[in-house]
């Protein structure tokens, strides 16, 4: 059970602290692109070319043509966020709770309904329109802010419907990127695909091998990631399997490096330790001891968490929000109240608000109710409904689908997409406030030691 405790705490960890700063991201945005004058620097900002070069070989290219700074933000910037996500979910796998299929069927089951009754929903709303190929926008959940709303409770929430809402979260990632896998591809380049298979195939090799070099998975990364982008499959896909390859045991368990660690510290006498200040000059020996030491604490943390704890900053600081802050930019000066409630943007609200709460909640229980899965414990069927509309917060994901969508560059297309962004943001809102609301009356009103972690999240 510790290890579910700690990859709670570690997810809470890793994307709490940074949804403060997508919100911040996401409101700039909003302001920026609707303040007079502002608005065409806004748009002209993202247009810009932007290279890589080496002679006349450009990697920050699509087709031979050089990338605009959107494009690189939503193509190679977004392939750094999808890596992290393959690195999450292969250490859910490992010790999270998808390593167990029993613990992690509740959590599955809520997903799927989570996917499927939105799209469905949206498909019934925009079925024969121009629109109607956006329908995979609200099967997304962001983890992000999802979490910040359960955090914002305090202990009141119970350590089992964190868990369940991170897994939910986790499995509806993995919907997304099949998602994007399977329908956002297209002219397919079967050469590229193939030499791209097989620098997966070396990196797969390296990890069975153990290589901790990350160099060596980060620059065959790259190729792997510009083959993608210019075989016709969404380059996110790249940093998703990539990750997955990635050695997720270090070459040191943590019992030989504690026997590493005692036995040179063992050759420092207590005596010398007056003499050990920050003006020492240590002797070989001393610097072959402090080495090995430090050689043996590279080995002890495998490059899979190495990475996701290196990544995760940037990506929760600066990634994600330089996103948000480049897609969210919606412009509200031809926009009335009644406009956000039809068209696309209904739909995608209908999809948000009401498809993802009676799909993770009408799959739940049956799924509990059939017996294939035990209720979370310490809650009860008004908690379980209260999560499933916070599981209606799909900002990032959401969003990156919707550029798949409709962002051809044509205006009329450019102006779905607006109404879009908007519906996301909107139905986003709707949820996450209405799921604050449920939880706060339905979840106990005094802080009941039962439904704390023990090691205290």
């Amino acid at each position: 059970m510790s290890n579910v405790f700690y990859t709670v705490r570690k997810t809470l960890k890793d994307y709490v602290t940074g949804s403060n700063i997508l919100i911040i991201a996401t409101v700039l945005a909003l302001l920026i692109v609707n303040l007079p004058g502002c608005h065409d620097f806004y748009n002209n900002l993202w247009t810009h070319e932007i290279a890589l070069q080496i002679g006349s070989f450009n990697l920050f290219s699509h087709h031979g043509e050089p990338m605009s700074i959107l494009a690189f933000i939503n193509d190679a910037l977004m392939a750094i966020f999808f890596f992290t996500v393959g690195l999450e979910i292969k250490r859910e796998m490992i010790v999270g709770e998808l390593r167990s299929f029993r613990q992690a069927l509740l959590p599955i089951i809520g997903a799927c309904g989570g996917m499927i009754i939105p799209v469905a929903i949206y498909a019934a709303l925009a079925g024969g329109t121009d629109y109607a190929g956006g329908s995979a926008i609200p099967m997304a959940t962001d983890i992000a802010f999802s979490l910040g709303v359960l955090t914002m409770l305090g202990k009141r929430v119970p350590i089992s419907l964190k868990i369940f809402l991170t897994t939910l979260a986790v499995v509806d990632d993995i919907g997304g990127i099949l998602v994007i896998a399977i329908f956002y591809s297209s002219d397919i380049n079967f050469a590229m695909l193939i030499i791209a298979a097989l620098l997966l195939g070396l990196l797969t090799l390296g990890g069975r091998m153990q290589i901790q070099s990350k160099m060596f998975y980060f620059g065959i990364g790259v190729i792997i990631w510009f083959l993608f982008l210019n075989a016709g499959i969404h380059p996110t896909i790249a940093g998703v399997l990539i990750a997955l390859t990635v050695p997720a045991r270090p070459l040191f368990d943590p019992r030989n490096y504690i026997g590493v660690i005692r036995h040179n510290i063992g050759h420092f006498a207590k005596e010398d330790d007056q003499a050990l200040t920050r003006r020492t000059i240590l002797t070989p020996d001393q610097m072959s001891w402090l080495k090995e030491i430090e050689s043996a604490s590279d080995k002890v943390i495998s490059p899979l968490q190495d990475l996701e704890d290196t990544l995760h900053p940037l990506v929760n600081w600066l990634i994600v929000p330089l996103f948000a802050f480049a897609n969210a930019g919606i412009f509200l000066g031809d926009v009335s109240f009644a406009n956000v409630f039809e068209g696309v943007s209904l739909s995608i609200i209908a999809g948000l608000v009401l498809g993802k709460f009676i799909g993770i909640f009408a799959f739940s229980w049956a799924a509990i109710k059939l017996r294939m899965a035990p209720m979370p414990s310490h809650t009860n069927w008004k908690m379980l409904a209260s999560v499933s509309m916070v599981g209606g917060i799909g900002f990032t994901v959401s969003l990156f689908i919707a550029n798949l969508s409709f962002g051809t560059g044509d205006p009329y297309i450019s102006h779905i997409l607006n109404s879009a962004k908007l519906g996301i943001l909107v139905g986003s809102l709707l949820a996450g406030v209405l799921g604050y609301l449920m939880l706060h009356f339905t979840l106990p009103k005094a802080g009941d030691p039962a439904l704390a972690d023990p090691d205290s999240i």
